[in-house]
């Protein structure tokens, strides 16, 4: 969704509207995979959220309309465990992801209008450790840059979980086999089509293993260096109808 659908308002198009019709009446279908909370990216694509996919939270969760295909948590004791390093890290700061709500503690106020553009349910908790709602992500935020700052550090809990920069303020903490590839190779399974048929876009690390996937891998023109490197092709940017210039060609 952000930096590859999404324009840098984190708008869609009207033309993806147009041109996803033109493609579902060819049988073809569309997932809209993303770190964001599963409320958030079916409130962008609210014209035709019955009618795809959605592999949320970088692949913890799958669903379509209201059925659960795919839900990958992390461990009760894992989850308190990184919140203690998350805490830390000077500048950082932790929000845990539930199946539907996002939980962020008393500090966040600071910037929420900020994060509210990706939460759409959320609940402030003082003590992050009493949620005793079912995790499937950590989403940390920094305020510079979170390579630079938080991923250093998380680096050494990559045999636990999955550590992923997914934006520049943005570093996601997922279960191990909670991947956008894993997720979308699943659909690809339950559909019954081959690597072959399917084609992905993407600008982000947390993008990686789902272009890994198809012969028909796309970089945004605005992706993060290893996208460029992992992705067959190349698009224009967001903000210059990447993704719809190759729809329109596929069409």
């Amino acid at each position: 969704m952000d930096g590859t659908l999404l324009n840098s308002n984190h708008e869609v198009s009207d033309q993806f509207f147009e041109l996803f019709h033109k493609l579902n009446r060819k049988g073809i279908q569309f997932v809209a995979a993303s770190g964001r909370q599963y409320h958030s990216i079916v409130e962008k694509l609210r014209p035709i959220k019955e009618d795809i996919y959605v592999i949320a939270e970088n692949g913890a969760l799958v669903k379509r309309q209201e059925e659960e295909l795919l839900v990958i948590p992390i461990q009760n004791q894992l989850k308190n465990s990184l919140l203690e390093s998350i805490e830390e890290i000077d500048g950082a700061h932790a929000m845990l992801c539930g199946k539907y709500k996002a939980y962020f503690d008393g500090r966040s106020n600071l910037f929420l209008d900020q994060i509210k553009e990706y939460y759409e349910q959320f609940e402030i908790h003082d003590d992050l450790n009493h949620v005793s709602d079912e995790i499937i992500k950590i989403a940390v935020y920094h305020t510079l840059n979170a390579e630079e700052y938080i991923y250093p550090e998380l680096q050494k809990m990559e045999q636990q979980v999955k550590v992923k920069v997914s934006g520049k303020h943005w570093v996601d903490l997922n279960h191990p086999m909670a991947n956008k590839g894993n997720a979308l190779q699943k659909l690809i399974d339950r559909i019954g089509i081959s690597t072959s048929e399917v084609l992905v876009f993407g600008d982000y690390n947390n993008d990686l293993e789902m272009l890994q996937l198809s012969e028909y891998s796309f970089a945004m023109a605005n992706a993060h260096p290893n996208v460029k490197k992992v992705a067959n092709f190349e698009t224009a940017s967001n903000d210059d109808y990447g993704v719809e210039r190759i729809l329109e060609k596929l069409i």
